[in-house]
């Protein structure tokens, strides 16, 4: 539902036929309150605000552990990648921002009694647009990473990811290398 100019919206934790490319089509140019609310819309209005008064504009995610922050992230960056003129340099540009994603991830997330790929830190996600409306670059910082989780996690949460896909996937020399045995079942921090 819309509160004003605000989106408040419900992880249904499960698959909706809501972001679709046809949705996108749907919400692309149109009045704010003329269809339902939608993250398309609130993505699509601060677009044509910002390349009609020529300004910055910013779209302020917020909300609890597995309320779908970073899901809807991704939504708007793909809105964009669809629904903004583009070149092929432009492309390049928006399949890297749009790929880097789950590299950050893979970092940055882990289990939580709530989600089970929570993102624990926060995110700052900057696309830059030239005159025209185009995007011509971006990028994300990441910053408050939760460093506590690497050596303490809640009962039935853990810590980040990339630390057992490492043991998983790194190959012998390099787990030799940096000290790291594969089995995750020897680490003390792991098994409290």
């Amino acid at each position: 539902t819309y509160i004003g100019s605000l989106l408040v919206s419900v992880n249904p934790y499960q698959e909706l036929d809501i972001y679709t490319v046809t949705q996108m089509q749907l919400y692309r140019g149109v009045n704010f309150f003329e269809l339902p609310p939608h993250l398309y819309a609130i993505a699509d209005n601060a677009y044509r605000v910002m390349c009609s008064e020529y300004n910055n504009h910013f779209i302020l995610i917020s909300g609890e552990s597995g309320a779908g922050k970073t899901e809807a992230s991704k939504k708007i960056l793909q809105y964009y990648a669809v629904t903004c003129p583009t070149t092929e340099q432009l492309q390049t540009v928006r399949d890297r921002l749009l790929l880097s994603n789950p590299v950050l991830e893979a970092f940055g997330n882990a289990k939580t009694l709530r989600n089970d790929n929570s993102s624990r830190f926060g995110k700052y996600m900057d696309i830059q647009f030239d005159f025209k409306g185009a995007p011509v670059g971006g990028h994300i910082l990441s910053y408050l990473i939760e460093k506590s989780r690497v050596v303490h996690q809640n009962h039935g949460e853990r810590n980040f990811h990339i630390f057992y896909q490492l043991l998983e996937g790194g190959d012998k020399d390099l787990l030799c290398w940096l000290g790291l045995e594969r089995n995750p079942q020897k680490y003390m921090y792991l098994i409290q």
